[in-house]
């Protein structure tokens, strides 16, 4: 084992000492489960966009929203690290964490940024399983979530939602390839501003479920250092 990990291993365990010796930070906990929540009411205002008609200037309006509200808790957490004595785990993994769960938020706002732009109203199909897709997501991003704080108890539950994002991870990646081939050959020939915008689309929801499965794989690695 060489130095650097050896003292890794060592800062860990000097931590988990004093954690034990000393209360929490249990506030960290309520604004990573409010936060996750926002991405849920993200998720279906993003379904309900892709969904089109009417109702897409007001989706789109909602989910700005929602970022605006992620962003606010996402502040509160930096603030409490910089303020906290100790905290329920290592400070780096904390931002880290929030980092990641703002950035899949953002990734919504995106994409409705880029419906607004190029005045999108009507969506593929395979675009509106992606949202389901995103949404199904976000539900197992508040569970894992909420399992942090007892994270020794649920490490089977967690590992178990972290393979499942994954898995829709890949689903996620065939429905684009999918989409992405169904607009070609529907625009082949003609309208090539069509193609372009619905492929820009197809990139941005690809790209939220891709910031899920950073989640997912960063709420693992804490796992995996904790317990």
């Amino acid at each position: 084992m060489g130095i650097a990990s050896s003292g890794r291993e060592t800062g860990v365990k000097v931590q988990r000492f004093f954690q034990a010796l000393m209360p929490r930070e249990e506030k960290f906990f309520a604004l990573f489960n409010a936060h996750a929540r926002t991405l849920v009411e993200g998720a279906v205002a993003l379904r309900d966009l892709l969904e089109g008609g009417p109702g897409v200037s007001e989706a789109c309006r909602r989910i700005v929203v929602h970022e605006n509200q992620a962003d606010a808790i996402a502040r509160d957490v930096l603030i409490g690290v910089r303020r906290s004595f100790i905290t329920p785990f290592d400070r780096g993994d904390i931002k880290d964490l929030i980092g990641q769960l703002d950035d899949a938020i953002d990734q919504m706002q995106k994409t409705a940024k880029a419906i607004t732009l190029f005045e999108v109203s009507s969506f593929e199909l395979q675009m509106r399983q992606m949202a389901d897709i995103i949404l199904r997501c976000a539900e197992l991003t508040v569970e894992a979530v909420g399992l942090l704080g007892s994270m020794r108890d649920n490490q089977a539950r967690i590992n178990a939602i972290a393979e499942e994002i994954t898995r829709l991870e890949e689903q996620a990646d065939e429905l684009n390839d999918q989409g992405i081939k169904a607009l070609y050959l529907k625009h082949k020939g003609g309208d090539a501003m069509a193609f372009i915008v619905g492929n820009e689309i197809y990139d941005h929801l690809e790209k939220v479920v891709d910031r899920f499965e950073d989640v997912a794989n960063r709420i693992s690695g804490i796992v995996i250092e904790q317990v």
